[in-house]
């Protein structure tokens, strides 16, 4: 006996004649409506960050005067390496942003290989490379070495303004305030930002922490120590103050002294390795083509290296030697 066949319409899985089909619909345009939004609030998000980035690197993004390589500066931001580029470009006091210093080391690099395998040798075109990517980092160090060195021969007049604000009665965040106003750069400058990091909730200590990790000194630190103690525990801050700028007003003439005897070996390192790069120029001039007859068999590579290392563990040694800590 056989069973009839049944032709219903209404045959088939329970879940595809059921209320499923209905659900997965629904939750399908739930979530492709939450997608696009969350697409949409994304890239909003992404252009408010660059918008602010821009608003705060002073780049308003739009009009005649918009800085250099600003796109390669919103690129660069991006990376850790870049925002530590940036910390370093801050605390040298210059106007160039990290785009722009990017830009400018890839164009001297690229210049410094081209021109030294152009005039010397091809050999020397990656060796000029890395001492042109040195020096370029070398230029920041010395930009801020020199900007401390102009705070430290501030911080007398620093502690002095300091010392007759709070006489008068005045807070510490007001006469931070006012030596800002009061001094030339570079510790107006620095005062400046001391000054809006407290405006903005910062603690006393954390707004003179950053000003000691930009510029690091032994005199910013000491008179750094005073204030956040004098602030925490209260005190003569006033009789501490002017100890400290009869203290400091000696030691910058002791730092004054030591630099100028030892001018002579600094002027030494730089010309030892000036001397070895003109003796190159010469021989090539006096015989032509005879750095790329020496560079040419690996023999003459070895010892111009040796040479070369030579040389720069010579001008190591000999900035070691001028360096004195006062």
């Amino acid at each position: 006996m056989t069973r009839p066949a049944t032709t219903a319409l209404g045959s088939g899985p329970a879940w595809a004649t059921g209320p499923y089909p209905l659900l997965v619909i629904l939750l399908t345009t739930v979530a492709l409506v939450l997608g696009v939004w969350g697409l949409h609030a994304w890239r909003g998000g992404r252009a408010d960050r660059a918008a602010l980035v821009e608003r705060l690197a002073g780049d308003p993004g739009r009009g005649p005067h918009r800085p250099a390589f600003s796109g390669l500066d919103r690129r660069v931001r991006g990376y850790a390496w870049g925002k530590r580029l940036e910390g370093r470009l801050a605390a040298t006091g210059t106007d160039l942003t990290p785009g722009q210093f990017t830009a400018a080391f890839a164009g001297v690099v690229a210049a410094a290989w081209l021109l030294a395998a152009l005039i010397l040798a091809p050999f020397f075109g990656p060796i000029a490379a890395l001492i042109a990517a040195w020096a370029a980092y070398s230029f920041l160090s010395w930009r801020r070495r020199v900007r401390t060195e102009r705070l430290i021969a501030q911080l007398p007049d620093l502690a002095r303004v300091l010392a007759n604000a709070t006489q008068a009665g005045l807070a510490l965040r007001t006469a931070v305030s006012m030596a800002a106003d009061e001094l030339d750069a570079p510790a107006g400058e620095e005062l400046k930002q001391v000054a809006d990091a407290m405006a903005l909730g910062h603690s006393v200590e954390d707004a003179l922490g950053e000003l000691q990790q930009r510029l690091p000194s032994r005199e910013l630190i000491v008179l750094v120590s005073t204030l956040v103690l004098s602030s925490r525990a209260g005190g003569s801050v006033v009789e501490s103050l002017r100890n400290l700028t009869v203290t400091l007003e000696e030691r910058k003439e002791t730092r004054r002294e030591v630099r100028t005897q030892m001018s002579q070996v600094t002027v030494t390192a730089y010309a030892i390795p000036v001397m070895g790069i003109g003796s190159l120029l010469l021989l090539d001039r006096v015989m032509p083509g005879s750095l790329g007859a020496l560079t040419g068999s690996n023999l003459g590579r070895i010892c111009v290296l040796i040479s070369l290392s030579l040389y720069v563990v010579g001008f190591m040694l000999i900035r070691r030697m001028s360096r004195t800590d006062v």
